[in-house]
């Protein structure tokens, strides 16, 4: 029994994805990529009822659609932990997606391939990084996967689409539209696109030449032919569309800044590059290359080993494989190709195609059989049974390298994700990186044992006010008025600006500093408690 034949293995490498997701982001803060922003929308919804549309911290119109903000509310409820709230739709998303993915290649393509999928998920430099993180990337990338995942099975069982099946592209759409809006057809569409032109250019070549095919040879005809749809319909696509366009009128009618920030900002300014800052065109590919390492070197040497098998004739390779394999390729660079033409350009934004890539990863380990494609039809039956030994022994020798080269991955990509995390949560222990949130929960602690009345002064991170439980920031003039006229106990500012506000407050003012040092790059937003 090899080493990945042994079901401990299997638990070993769960158990340590498991780990990796929960720890990779510790200590737990708001400060980097935006989560602050994620995060108030459901923090905006519970304190001010704002239900349907949110804003940022410093009260600019939130550009993301609200379902994942609802689902911190509803969790919030239920736990009473915003940190748990907020980052608990990530990590149930990213655990359901390995859970997804290794049941679908095992049925599939068995146990090794499975367990060289769900490695290949959870063992690189994104997926841990993204599975707490308050961001919604990883719950979009389920649902996507779910949608994938159903055009995968329609292809590999030769289904027609039926209504049950359309029914539930349409509520997946629905839902990955108000995660994120329409991106989920940039991973989508071109892949569908691509699959389906290759069917139309089979069925042409495969129609009848001549009037007199048994009727036998016409019913297996029409069951290839039929097989070819990777197509749900146009109305589960343009349904949930219009779902989204609803929620997207009302902003523009109800919320002022809506069309400017949403629409024209979010929006069209992505394909520009004046708003938002452009990429080189092949930006994605090196990072996928690195973030995606040594599952990607391991996809381009099996890869590679099936081109060589077939003289290096690409049109062959295509020629022989699998609809549904085929349906893993035009999913996975579809999306990169679309993506990489956006200007726009953020790594972690790229992350919905690493699942198909896992999967298209399972097919490859499966299918590695250089002979597969040997000379039928002999009539010798010596000829066959000699054929058919070389091709077991060949068969066998392709496999034995093909499951080394799985292990080395798993065993580098184990010691590589491993260290990197363990590194980065270290260092962010020892550089203090949750200093602001520490920050903010010892004063919640202390305002709430001396019942202090206390605000927060306009600052530039978004995190503070979270980290104080405040919806608002308020200006240094109503700071110093409200203060004087004794409706605050306590304020929170910047250094720089404690001292001009501490001159303007009436009675004694104390300024209590942060109790650790944060790191060199925040050094100069330091913030300081003025107290009476």
């Amino acid at each position: 029994m090899s080493l990945l034949e042994d079901r401990r293995t299997l638990w070993v490498v769960a158990a340590l994805i498991v780990v990796l997701f929960v720890i990779a982001n510790l200590p737990w803060q708001l400060d980097d990529y935006d989560q602050a922003k994620q995060a108030f929308t459901s923090f905006e919804m519970v304190k001010d009822g704002h239900w349907l549309y949110q804003h940022t911290p410093h009260e600019r119109i939130a550009t993301k659609p609200p379902l994942v903000g609802w689902i911190s509310a509803a969790l919030f409820a239920v736990t009473r932990s915003w940190e748990l709230a907020w980052r608990l739709p990530s990590l149930v998303a990213a655990l359901a997606l390995a859970l997804v993915l290794f049941r679908t290649a095992k049925d599939a393509y068995g146990t090794i391939a499975a367990i060289i999928a769900v490695g290949a998920f959870g063992l690189n430099l994104l997926s841990p990084r993204l599975a707490t993180l308050v961001r919604t990337d990883m719950p979009l990338s389920l649902v996507i996967f779910l949608i994938g995942l159903l055009i995968w099975q329609r292809v590999q069982h030769k289904d027609e689409w039926k209504l049950h099946d359309q029914v539930y592209v349409f509520v997946l759409l629905t839902t990955a539209m108000l995660i994120k809006g329409p991106i989920v057809y940039a991973f989508l569409l071109p892949g569908i696109a691509l699959f389906q032109l290759r069917a139309f250019k089979e069925r042409r070549l495969g129609q009848p030449s001549t009037p007199n095919l048994t009727a036998g040879k016409q019913s297996l005809l029409a069951s290839a032919t039929r097989s070819a749809s990777a197509w749900p319909g146009w109305w589960p696509l343009l349904a949930s569309l219009a779902i989204f366009l609803v929620w997207v009128a009302g902003g523009i009618r109800f919320q002022p800044g809506f069309y400017e920030e949403v629409v024209m900002r979010e929006f069209v300014g992505r394909f520009g590059e004046t708003i938002h800052r452009p990429q080189p065109l092949l930006f994605y590919l090196p990072h996928l290359l690195h973030k995606f390492a040594p599952w990607s070197v391991l996809m381009i040497g099996i890869a590679a080993v099936g081109l060589r098998s077939r003289n290096w004739r690409l049109r062959s390779l295509f020629r022989g494989m699998s609809p549904e394999t085929f349906w893993l390729l035009c999913w996975s660079i579809g999306g990169l190709v679309v993506m990489s033409l956006i200007p726009s350009k953020r790594v972690d934004r790229i992350f919905p195609v690493i699942p198909p890539l896992c999967l298209l990863l399972a097919a490859q380990v499966a299918t590695r059989n250089p002979c597969s494609n040997g000379p039928v039809g002999r009539s010798s039956k010596s000829i066959e049974t000699n054929e058919t030994v070389d091709r077991a022994v060949v068969t066998r020798t392709a496999l034995a390298r093909v499951y080394r080269w799985n292990a080395i991955a798993l065993a580098l990509a184990i010691l590589f994700t491993g260290g990197y995390t363990g590194w980065k949560v270290i260092t962010s222990y020892r550089d203090h990186r949750d200093a602001l949130a520490v920050f903010g929960r010892n004063i919640r602690r202390e305002a709430e044992a001396r019942h202090w009345r206390y605000e927060v002064v306009s600052a530039k991170d978004e995190g503070l006010l979270l980290y104080l439980r405040k919806t608002h920031f308020v200006e240094p003039a109503d700071a110093v008025t409200e203060w004087n006229a004794g409706n605050l106990d306590a304020l929170v500012a910047l250094k720089e600006k404690a001292a001009v506000l501490m001159s303007e407050l009436k009675g004694d003012a104390l300024a209590q500093s942060q109790p650790h040092e944060r790191e060199q790059h925040h050094q100069d937003r330091d913030y300081v408690l003025i107290t009476r």
